[in-house]
């Protein structure tokens, strides 16, 4: 039999079949699941029902998914969130991983692949720490701000690429936690653009020319974490 976890789900999806069909699975995997059809009515069942996972689409009625995300954003930091979204350009990119969600899926999303991402929330409620500040002080004078997405040296901006951007954004979001070769490929480049090992090394070599020594740690044969 599937373990069922103990675990509160929002689901918010504005087409009633689709909400239905997942719904139904979650109610499989979890104590208790609850549903919303638009950003509102989600912001409340959330208030009142204080979930551990959400689960929403970005293109939802009344607040759209980013917004609502944003919104839950400012005094929460720990509700896991993942979002469905039909498309994955850089801006989508860049605002998702500020608001640092758990994976974002592009539509269609199989059972499997919800399945996964699901695995990732429950691994990360049990096991990493969120980082809900605005800003870390890092060596030397440096800073990071979470909100802006800057990165400064004696309250000098540093000068960063988009994509440095956001890979940056992803390493700072959780303290101690090592990202995957494939969760930076997927969260830096989406599944548009193509990326080697050895392009990621690079603009890891870039990076590290802008921090501190020793901010970027790399775990043999797993991925970067960024050490603050």
């Amino acid at each position: 039999m599937q373990e069922v976890y103990p675990y509160k789900i929002l689901f918010v999806e504005d087409e009633e079949a689709t909400r239905k069909n997942y719904v139904t699975y979650l109610k499989m995997l979890f104590s208790e699941v609850y549903e919303a059809e638009d950003g509102e009515k989600a912001y409340q069942l959330y208030k009142e029902k204080k979930p551990d996972i959400l689960i929403l689409d970005v293109n939802i009625p009344k607040l759209n998914g980013l917004e609502l995300l944003e919104k839950i954003r400012k005094n929460d930091y720990t509700t896991k969130a993942i979002m469905f979204t039909a498309h994955s350009d850089q801006s989508f990119l860049l605002k998702a991983v500020s608001l640092q969600l758990t994976r974002y899926l592009v539509k269609p999303v199989s059972r499997k692949d919800l399945k996964e991402a699901l695995d990732i929330a429950i691994d990360e409620l049990l096991k990493y720490s969120v980082t809900p500040i605005k800003k870390i002080d890092l060596k030397e004078n440096y800073s990071w701000s979470m909100e802006l997405k800057e990165l400064k040296h004696h309250n000098t901006l540093i000068e960063l690429t988009s994509k440095e951007r956001i890979l940056l954004s992803l390493l700072f979001s959780y303290k101690n936690r090592v990202f995957s070769y494939d969760d930076i490929f997927e969260y830096v480049w989406g599944y548009n653009e193509e990326i080697s090992l050895n392009g990621l090394k690079n603009m890891i070599k870039r990076l590290r020319k802008k921090l501190p020594e020793d901010t970027i740690i790399n775990v043999f044969n797993e991925g970067y974490k960024i050490n603050f």
